[in-house]
């Protein structure tokens, strides 16, 4: 059996087993141990996913006598069978989903609404996570490797390929690699890139102005804007915790509310507002969910203090 073969196989089971009624903490934990192993586990896992959800949507617009079978609960001798099945079945569907057969099918569009992130199986074996009110943008036609970044952040990991460099277009900003796990993530002018793993470069999109360039590795970020571009090493541990969006989840160390305010505010529709300059410059550090501003709002009350009123729009913090 072929590699590749081999990780649809496990791919497949996984998915088919996630479904069954005795899927428990313990298996979701060992499911994410797996998909980190490698970009060949999400980009299969991810592939079937798709074509799983595509066959749900397919049996649903089934007018007359068809209608969508329910899904039955499989015992485990059977699962090896279920997941040849779906292989075959997903897999096509999921190929035919994201990569149709015209010359500009290697073209694609992914937006992401204010709280949601996506993860997406790229056509080159490449990874890409889109984060909150996002928009991503990719082509590899002509053997080229572009994505564009229109707004918001994404996670990138890339498929090692050196003939053809991966490159991220974000801003006034060009970013290219070879293979590596990297962050970008436009606000207004300002273009943020964090390296998880790897090494990337850094310049301008302008190939008239060649000189502002750098090249930064694992625990590197650079924040450019308008002409200016700051190089900070935050070890890597830190830029893990930066992207720890990833999982749902924003982390802080020691920074003020006024910044944790605006990092909440990108997730929600609901807004967090400050009602004083003091309480904005309280120092706040630790893990919070994303989406949840009540859980972390309650948390600023019950540690510090700080009152907190709720109205339709969102909920006002004061020292």
């Amino acid at each position: 059996m072929s590699v590749v073969r081999d990780i649809e196989q496990q791919a497949a089971h996984w998915l088919v087993a996630r479904e069954q009624p005795e899927w428990s903490a313990d298996d979701a934990h060992a499911l994410s141990a797996w998909l980190d192993e490698s970009i060949a586990h999400k980009a299969a896992f991810w592939r079937l996913e798709a074509g799983w959800r595509a066959a749900d949507r397919l049996a649903a617009t089934r007018v007359g006598r068809l209608v969508a079978p329910a899904r039955q609960w499989m015992p485990k001798q059977v699962w090896a069978i279920a997941a040849s099945v779906a292989i075959v079945c997903m897999a096509a569907l999921a190929m035919w989903q994201f990569f149709p057969s015209s010359v500009d099918s290697a073209a694609i569009r992914v937006a992401t609404a204010v709280g949601d992130r996506r993860q997406v199986a790229l056509a080159d074996g490449s990874a890409v996570t889109v984060n909150t009110a996002s928009t991503v943008r990719a082509s590899f036609a002509g053997g080229q490797r572009q994505v564009w970044l229109d707004r918001g952040e994404a996670y990138f990991e890339v498929a090692h390929d050196r003939r053809h460099p991966f490159v991220v277009f974000a801003g006034g900003r060009k970013v290219t690699v070879l293979g590596t796990k990297f962050s970008v993530r436009r606000d207004g002018d300002t273009v943020t890139v964090a390296v998880a793993e790897g090494r990337v470069r850094v310049e301008d999109s302008d190939p008239a102005t060649p000189e502002r360039a750098a090249i930064i590795t694992a625990g590197d970020v650079a924040i450019a804007r308008g002409q200016s571009m700051l190089l900070a090493d935050r070890s890597e541990e830190r830029v893990q915790d930066a992207l720890s969006w990833r999982r749902g989840v924003l982390t802080f160390d020691q920074v003020t509310l006024e910044q944790v305010a605006h990092e909440f505010n990108r997730y929600n529709r609901r807004q967090i507002r400050l009602g004083d300059a003091q309480a904005g410059r309280m120092r706040i550090g630790g893990s919070f969910e994303a989406t949840n501003i009540d859980a972390f709002t309650r948390l600023l009350h019950d540690a510090f203090g700080l009152r907190v009123s709720n109205d339709k729009d969102g909920v006002t913090i004061k020292s």
